[in-house]
C-alpha cells in the first residue's frame, strides 16, 4: 500500500480528530494531507509520539486521539504500549505506518523487517484491540472507527518502503504548542 494514500484515507473527513504525528515520514504525511492547528507534529523526540497521545487523550477524554507514528519509532517506544493499556484511554487510537525502514537514518531494515510484529506487542502489552492493514478498503473501514470511545485501539498499516517527497509544515515547536492549544478551546 503507497503511505500517502493510506494516511489520506485515514485522516479523511476526520471532523475533531487531534492527531499526533511522530518524527519524519509520518509528521510529512500528515502534513501532505493538509497542515492545520490539530495537528501536533512532533520534530524530534523519537520514541514520544505514543507518551504524548496518551497524555493527551487522559486530558481530553471528551476528544478523539489519533497517533500517527513509524515502525522504527514505535519499536523505540514499544514499552510505552503497557502504560497505554494500564491507563485505558476510550478516546486514544495508535497507527503505525510500517514501511519495515528506518527512514530518518538511511532505509536500513527494521526489526519489523526481520519479524517483529508490532500488533502482537500491542496486544500482549493489552490493548486486545490491535490488527495490521494492507490495504485500503481495510483503511476506509478502520477510519470510522477512529470516533468511536471504545479504545484503546492500535493499527499497523503496512505500506510500501518508498518515500515520497516531504511536505514539511511548520518547525516552530513554540507556534505549533500555541495554534494546538488555541485549537482546543
Amino acid at each position: 500500500m503507497e503511505r500517502r494514500a493510506a494516511v489520506a484515507s485515514l485522516l479523511a473527513a476526520r471532523g475533531p480528530l487531534l492527531v499526533v504525528s511522530g518524527l519524519g515520514g509520518t509528521t510529512w504525511d500528515v502534513a501532505a494531507v493538509g497542515d492545520e492547528p490539530r495537528n501536533f507534529y512532533l520534530w524530534g523526540g523519537m520514541g514520544c509520539a505514543v507518551p504524548v497521545g496518551l497524555g493527551l487523550a487522559l486530558a481530553q477524554p471528551s476528544r478523539p486521539v489519533l497517533v500517527i507514528t513509524g515502525d522504527g519509532e514505535m519499536l523505540m517506544g514499544v514499552g510505552s504500549l503497557a502504560t497505554v493499556a494500564a491507563q485505558r484511554p476510550a478516546n486514544l487510537a495508535i497507527v503505525v505506518v510500517d514501511n519495515e525502514r528506518y527512514g530518518e537514518t538511511g532505509g536500513q531494515l527494521s526489526h519489523a523487517a526481520l519479524g517483529a510484529d508490532l500488533a502482537g506487542m500491542a496486544r500482549a502489552a493489552g490493548i486486545t484491540d490491535s490488527v495490521t492493514l494492507e490495504d485500503l478498503a481495510t483503511v476506509a473501514q478502520y477510519r470510522a472507527r477512529l470516533h468511536e470511545a471504545s479504545g484503546p485501539r492500535f493499527a499497523v498499516l503496512k505500506v510500501a518502503p518508498e518515500s515520497p517527497p516531504m511536505v514539511l509544515p511548520p518547525r516552530d515547536g513554540v507556534l505549533l504548542k500555541q495554534r494546538f492549544r488555541a485549537s482546543l478551546g
